[in-house]
């Protein structure tokens, strides 16, 4: 029961997303950061399955890294945008990812900007978007509440809003999520809404020193 979103505010975009690792009815951790920091300036959060996520979103972000070492400047966020629905495209007619994305970042020329890419390749650059299943509340939230020019505190109410509506709505809510922003300053966590902590690794841990 996945659930990423985002939005564009006046000089930054935001991306919220929960952290559940999940398969079938098990619960994995409570704690998987699904939105990549690509560089100083990029965020890309992605649903979908879990080894097509990770492998493809750290796919992206080497060869975003590998373009600015061999030429010495970044991608911009458009370019980036259409490189990985380049590659999307390409895999989806040999062996396609079953991933989702919103490409988050900060242009100097540009400003900020939200890039929505499903996993057949399309692309499109939206000023709020929403995949999973939480995507069915959080959007009817945004296309209430938001609105262009919202500042910080604007759009992170609006996001604990969505969580929250996801949170009652949803059959099988995540319970935690994650905030990033990106704007001038760089992209950085903003900040943690959590119900349950995941404490397993700790339990394990103190089973052992136990035995």
């Amino acid at each position: 029961m996945e659930c990423v979103f985002g939005m564009v505010g006046k000089d930054f975009t935001l991306v919220a997303g929960d952290t559940s690792a999940v398969n079938s009815i098990l619960v994995h951790k409570s704690d998987e950061d699904k939105i990549m920091v690509l560089d100083s300036h990029k965020l890309l959060g992605a649903s979908g399955e879990s080894g097509d996520r990770v492998q493809f979103t750290e796919y992206i972000q080497k060869n975003v890294s590998l373009y600015q070492f061999r030429n010495g400047i970044p991608l911009t966020t458009a370019a980036t945008a259409n490189f990985t629905r380049g590659e999307l495209a390409t895999a989806l007619r040999k062996n396609p990812y079953s991933v989702n994305l919103l490409l988050a970042g900060y242009d100097k020329e540009t400003g900020p900007s939200l890039y929505y890419i499903d996993y057949i390749a399309s692309c499109h650059k939206v000023e709020k978007g929403a995949f999973g299943y939480g995507a069915y509340f959080s959007l009817s939230m945004m296309d209430r509440h938001y609105r262009s020019g919202m500042s910080v505190e604007e759009a992170t109410d609006l996001a604990e809003k969505c969580i929250m509506e996801i949170r009652s709505r949803l059959v099988v809510a995540p319970p935690n999520f994650v905030i990033k922003i990106v704007d001038k300053d760089g992209a950085r966590e903003h900040k943690w809404v959590n119900s349950i902590k995941d404490e397993g690794a700790a339990a394990v841990a103190a089973a052992l020193a136990a035995a």
